[in-house]
């Protein structure tokens, strides 16, 4: 898998600076330099040469809060990491964004499966199981407000609401579920991050909404 990724890497480079998410990869004479976005230009900068400094990076936010969404676009400035090879990149992208250069690598070899988020849903055990209650308008909204691209998530939808294919959420744009589209919003050559099916804070997400609406009997089985 680590040559997949690899390859997509290099494949990306070959033409220069291209963009995963926030950060800019720029390829240089003897080194990749990774940094965020908006301080490509910026000088006076943190170096590492360390990929496993993305771990830090990737904790908290400017402000100093912690990021449970790794792929929220509220990733900390400052920055600038100067690896030496693709697998140092790959490595350090995998701490940024975690399991999406995987996830992306499949997709690529038409081996990637979704899952629908009532499939999803159903799947849950204890205190999750009543996420499955969700009603369908109640997935429209909040879908359409905690997987917006901004200030959400910047991953590209690929799963349905269910089986039948619905459309996950009819409040997003159809920018959200193309993968050619920039998720931030700026016109840089861009990797995309994938989302092949809801991570667990958007189940959590539907439990609460569930629990808010006041139905949470037990299902039958």
């Amino acid at each position: 898998m680590l040559a997949a990724i690899e390859q997509a890497l290099a494949a990306a480079l070959a033409d220069g600076m291209c963009c995963v998410g926030e950060i800019a990869i720029i390829p240089k004479a003897k080194q990749f330099v990774l940094t965020h976005r908006d301080d490509v230009e910026r000088d006076k900068l943190s170096v590492s040469q360390n990929p496993a400094e993305a771990i830090r990076l990737a904790m908290f936010d400017d402000a100093g809060n912690f990021r449970p969404l790794k792929t929220a676009p509220n990733l900390r400035h400052g920055w600038r990491l100067e690896l030496v090879d693709l697998g140092k990149v790959a490595r350090a992208l995998d701490h940024f964004y975690p399991g999406r250069l995987a996830i992306l690598a499949a997709w690529q070899k038409n081996r990637l499966t979704t899952a629908p988020l009532r499939q999803t849903l159903e799947r849950q055990s204890g205190m999750y199981r009543v996420a499955a209650k969700i009603l369908d308008e109640q997935i429209d909204s909040l879908i359409g407000d905690f997987c917006r691209s901004q200030g959400g998530c910047l991953r590209t939808i690929l799963w349905k609401r269910d089986a039948a294919g619905a459309l996950s959420s009819m409040k997003l744009p159809p920018e959200k579920f193309d993968v050619g589209f920039d998720q931030t919003g700026g016109s840089e050559r861009t990797i995309p991050l994938l989302c092949q099916e809801a991570c667990h804070l958007l189940v959590n997400e539907c439990r609460k909404t569930v629990i808010a609406g006041g139905d949470v009997s037990p299902r039958r089985p």
